[in-house]
């Protein structure tokens, strides 16, 4: 037995800078309850590797994997850390090192001897993947009995299963891993029971038996001290509490805020389980009989492996009869209504089947499961998953050819030698190099998309590698930190599978790259696949292949939660508009004088960074540079103007001649004590003055009620400041009129000592450039003026820098899922009931396949000209708005100005080539407008 270790950096204190997106998901309590957490899994195939890459990355204290077996050629289809060169060696003594290279705070061992009762003891997770059902039901057992979490994963071909035990009892400390949902008081009735009115502004979003607690109510202040109150929902905007009868009368202002409770979960050991069907997590309701029916089926494979010591041979009838004869005979006992046959049949003809996109879904969602176990966050299963993707299916009969020892072997096994052909003959658009994008490229590169001589792959990823990227773009190490990330995942994908033909790009997919990726580019594409960030790049893309008719496989995801779509032309609708109205959620007013949330106080900071640091050096620059700078901001109004206009004539003045331009350090201070001064007093000062804290409206309410909060000025402490700093006024720059600022700006001798200034990009993960330090505090000190409650520094920069949570195990999920319908798209499946459109959120194990919606179909007929009756043209395609557009087109063909004579004859003269070229060119045009129209 060998038993090898690999040391590696112990965890302390959480690493922020690594972990940042991941600590948006779970939490700082969570990540130090994993942090202390050591994890067996027992099989490195692909499904064993795919769980230890996520849990590795999410950050617990050890991993330990273990493997008794040798690599064979079919390990190559789905496990990603092994290579040619490995046939015939140990599978987790030849992962250990790249495993332990994802991660330094996490201690990585493998163990190549037998499970024993003795090692699991060393866990406070048991992982068993490759296992027999004698072992799970042996070692489950004792790991019931010692309090040890227990999860057995597995996949066959396009079917997987997933179960947990977590013990007799298991507490849950949070069900979903939300932000505890808040609203503003408007009222409180004063009787048994209570009712509270929130602002009418946002739904509460409190359900009967939420528990909730009140801060900041004035008048009736019983409540502010009353612990965790349980509400009845009334409607969207009320709710009642206890008996307030005896309290006092309400006044104005108040929070409600939630309280999450822990809960109890019970778990039945596995061999207890085997027969309880009510465990079973339906997810597909269209496939329940099909799941109910795989629980036995699992059941039935295990005995025929014990039987014959193989799995059932690849679209063999007589193993598939077997197989079935068995589920039968379980199926005695567990009395289902009705079985799926058929399903039983496919298991066993894909059971030797070993797919990467199949692994990384029941890996992502494993791991997932692992995180809970370690943490106490989130759901945990309860405790069987069935899932499958036999819709991947060929739709017509086919013949399958059996491997020939290659490193597809495991993927021919399910789709035969001529799909695999197919496969590598392939040509993908992959935008994005990201989370998702690194997973992709994985999958690509174990399924062989692209990987043959007339395949290619072009990845386009225009940002470089930052350390906040290693915990889950599992493609990078510490060492690429500055690199492309377009470049250096490819490299890694090609050193998964030498025959990669890829290009990697550092292009941003805009319409300043269509010079790149024109007509020809896309009209070579088999396909795209999107790994965006944003919305707006996602509905560029889709745009452009919904005009040159390729398919698009788009997916995405927010924490726990992931999506993914399919589009496929003329069969199924695309991904859309931006739907959204504004990028500012905010109203300009609440922003500047009625924030009642510390986002509020955030973007009002953030916005505050931008006009000091980037906008008005920008605007130095350029009326230093262009001479029509002053004339075109005047054309802008009076208002916005001053503003401008001022901010740039104080920039280049010294405090001496009136303005803010530092020539030391102190008149630094001095220009940051006067700012203080302005913004937290003089500005709150004057808002109180245009309106009192006793001011009502016309209808007599109080004007400061419900989501406006009365502000207060704050009082700046000099004994926090040097006696040497001196107040100054910063000139009268903005009680000038603009004919005097615009005088002084053309004084020539401005520009002679002037010089350019260096705008700021805001930055949120640099922790040197104190960004994020000077928004905290901004932020901070005007929640204080408002009594709003200051967040830290980790919440401030989740809000303040737009930070999407992320976490590895949903973005492997998610990826395995877009390539699930990728072998749909590559088969060129016609039926719209194969294709599945997924939602997920595993931190609660929701998760939802849908069919696709069809596209809006039209038809427009067209009689201007008497050759065109009765000929109708049946448009099937995305947009409602593009019909005028191709009624423009064809009306343009039928006139006597068209060249060609469209339509005319029918025979294949030159005119007809010339018209059906028109055509064609008419019919892009038609899509390009796409979003132009709605």
């Amino acid at each position: 037995m060998l038993h090898k270790t690999v040391s590696m950096t112990c965890i302390g204190e959480i690493d922020e800078g690594l972990y940042s997106r991941q600590l948006y998901v779970v939490g700082h309590e969570a990540m130090r309850r994993m942090g202390a957490a050591s994890v067996l899994i027992a099989g490195l195939r692909g499904l064993g590797v795919e769980i230890a890459k996520n849990v590795i990355l999410c950050g617990v204290k050890s991993v330990t994997v273990q493997d008794e077996g040798q690599t064979v050629w079919a390990d190559l289809s789905s496990q990603f850390f092994l290579k040619e060169q490995n046939l015939g060696q140990n599978r987790a003594t030849c992962s250990l090192q790249q495993l332990s290279a994802l991660n330094p705070h996490v201690l990585v061992s493998a163990h190549t001897g037998p499970l024993s009762e003795d090692l699991l003891l060393q866990f406070q997770v048991v992982v068993l993947t490759d296992s027999s059902l004698d072992d799970q039901k042996r070692f489950g057992e004792f790991c019931h009995s010692h309090g040890i979490k227990f999860i057995v994963a597995d996949t066959k071909g396009l079917c997987g299963q997933l179960f947990c035990d977590f013990g007799e009892e298991f507490t849950v400390l949070d069900r979903d891993g939300e932000m505890p949902m808040s609203a503003m008081i408007q009222s409180i009735t004063k009787e048994n029971p209570g009712v509270v009115f929130c602002v009418d502004e946002q739904k509460h979003g409190f359900s009967d038996g939420t528990k909730v607690v009140f801060s900041e109510v004035q008048g009736m202040t019983e409540l502010n001290s009353v612990g965790p109150v349980e509400i009845k929902a009334h409607g969207p905007y009320s709710f009642s509490i206890g008996d307030t009868s005896a309290f006092s009368e309400y006044e104005r202002g108040g929070v409600v805020t939630e309280v999450k409770q822990p809960f109890v979960v019970k778990f039945k050991p596995l061999s207890d389980a085997l027969l309880d069907l009510e465990l079973l997590k339906m997810n597909d309701y269209g496939k329940v009989s099909r799941h109910h029916t795989l629980h036995l089926a699992f059941q039935a494979l295990h005995n025929f492996v014990k039987k014959e010591q193989r799995l059932p041979r690849p679209w063999s009838e007589s193993d598939a009869d077997a197989l079935l004869d068995t589920v039968r005979e379980l199926n005695a006992v567990a009395q289902l209504e009705q079985l799926d046959e058929a399903a039983v049949r496919n298991l066993s003809y894909t059971a030797q089947g070993d797919l990467a996109p199949m692994n990384a879904v029941i890996g992502g969602f494993a791991a997932h499961e692992i995180v809970k176990a370690c943490s106490g966050k989130f759901t945990p299963l309860q405790q069987w998953l069935y899932f499958d993707a036999l819709e991947c299916l060929p739709e017509e009969e086919h013949q399958l050819t059996d491997g020939l020892g290659t490193r597809y072997d495991g993927q021919i096994a399910v789709f035969g030698s001529a799909f695999q052909e197919k496969l590598e003959r392939q040509k993908y658009f992959l935008v994005g190099a990201g989370a998702i994008g690194c997973e992709l490229l994985k999958n690509f590169a174990l399924i062989g998309l692209g990987a043959g001589e007339e395949g290619q792959i072009t990845v386009t990823d225009m940002d470089f590698i930052e350390r906040s990227n290693l915990n889950r773009q599992f493609l990078f190490r510490s060492q690429d930190i500055g690199k492309p990330k377009s470049e250096i995942a490819a490299k890694a994908a090609r050193e998964m599978n030498p025959q990669m033909q890829i290009t990697a790009h550092q292009n941003r997919l805009d319409p300043d790259s269509e010079g790149v990726y024109d007509y020809n580019f896309f009209m070579g594409l088999d396909g795209a696949a999107a790994a965006l960030d944003n919305v707006e790049a996602r509905v560029y893309l889709d745009g452009l292949c919904v005009k040159h008719q390729k398919a698009l496989l788009e997916g995405g995801t927010l924490g726990s939660k992931g999506h993914t779509l399919v589009v496929v032309p003329h069969l199924t609708e695309s991904y859309g508009q931006d739907k959204s109205s504004s990028k500012n959620a905010f109203p300009l007013c609440t922003l500047k004088n009625f924030p009642h949330r510390i986002e509020h106080t955030l973007q009002w900071a953030r916005d505050q960074f931008e006009g000091l640091f980037k906008q008005t050096p920008e605007n130095v620059n350029l009326f230093l540079s262009d001479a029509g700078f002053v004339e075109r901001t005047l054309a802008h109004g009076d208002a916005e103007a001053l503003e401008v206009l001022g901010g740039v004539w104080s920039s280049l003045t010294d405090l001496n001649g009136g303005g803010q331009r530092p020539t030391s350090w102190e008149d630094c201070v001095s220009w940051a004590r006067c700012k203080w001064e302005t913004l937290y007093n003089n500005d709150i000062c004057q808002l109180l003055h245009c309106f009192p804290p006793d001011q009502v409206t016309s209808t007599g309410l109080p004007f400061w009620s419900g989501s406006k909060r009365c502000p207060h000025p704050l009082t700046f402490d000099p004994n926090n400041v040097s006696s040497e700093d001196k107040e100054k006024q910063s000139g009268d720059a903005g009680k000038s009129k603009l004919e005097e600022l615009k005088a002084k700006l053309a004084s020539p001798s401005l520009k002679v000592s002037a010089k350019q200034m260096y705008p700021i990009d805001f930055e949120k993960d640099d922790d040197t450039n104190f960004h994020m330090d000077y928004v905290v505090a901004a932020s901070n000190l005007r929640a204080e003026n408002y009594d709003i409650p200051a967040a830290d520094r980790h919440q401030s920069k989740g809000i303040a820098g737009r930070i999407i949570p992320a976490i590895a195990t949903t973005t492997a999920a998610v990826a395995g899922l877009m390539c699930l319908e990728l072998y749909k798209l590559v088969q060129g499946h016609k039926k719209i009931s194969s294709y599945r459109t997924a939602y997920v959120n595993l931190a609660v194990q929701y998760f939802v396949m849908s069919q696709p919606s069809r596209p809006l179909q039209f038809k427009v007929s067209y009689g201007s000209a008497a050759v065109l009756q009765p000929f109708l043209l049946t448009v099937s395609y995305y947009s409602v708005g593009l019909v005028s557009a191709l009624v423009t087109a064809v009306n343009f063909l039928c006139s006597s100005d068209a060249p060609g004579s469209p339509f005319i004859s029918r025979r294949s003269s030159p005119a007809v080539c010339k018209r059906d070229q028109r055509l064609h060119m008419c019919l892009l045009k038609f899509a390009e407008q796409k979003h132009n129209t709605q």
